[in-house]
């Protein structure tokens, strides 16, 4: 069974930093893109961040030099550091496997790890 479980959000101070983790379990973890999306109150879901199975990324522009996504597939974990957050950041950030590196997502979603920008 996929399980993919997010962790690391919290409540930041504008421009501070958090690294949020996905630990997946129950698939290849390699041969996968990933992506971290994010949803913020009364929005769709957005992909904010994707990286292939070799390792190249591509960023939306609202996080493009602030945020960072890597992989390390020895620990099947994929991570996101976030830097220079905005309260525009304030969403439940999720991860999940894609088709490519623009996505789409496929299968199940986990529960996600809020993020709170706040002064």
């Amino acid at each position: 069974q996929v399980q993919l479980v997010e962790s690391g959000g919290g409540l930041v101070q504008p421009g501070g930093s958090l690294r949020l983790s996905c630990a997946a379990s129950g698939i290849i973890f390699s041969i996968y893109a990933m992506g971290w999306y994010r949803q913020a109150p009364g929005k769709q879901r957005e992909l904010v961040a994707g990286i292939s199975s070799g390792g190249s990324t591509k960023y939306d522009d609202s996080v493009k030099g602030r945020f960072t996504i890597s992989r390390d597939n020895a620990k099947n974990t994929v991570y996101l550091q976030m830097n220079s957050l905005k309260p525009e950041d304030t969403a439940v950030y999720y991860c999940n496997k894609q088709l490519s590196i623009d996505g789409p997502s496929f299968g199940s979603w986990g529960q996600g790890t809020q993020v709170t920008v706040s002064s």
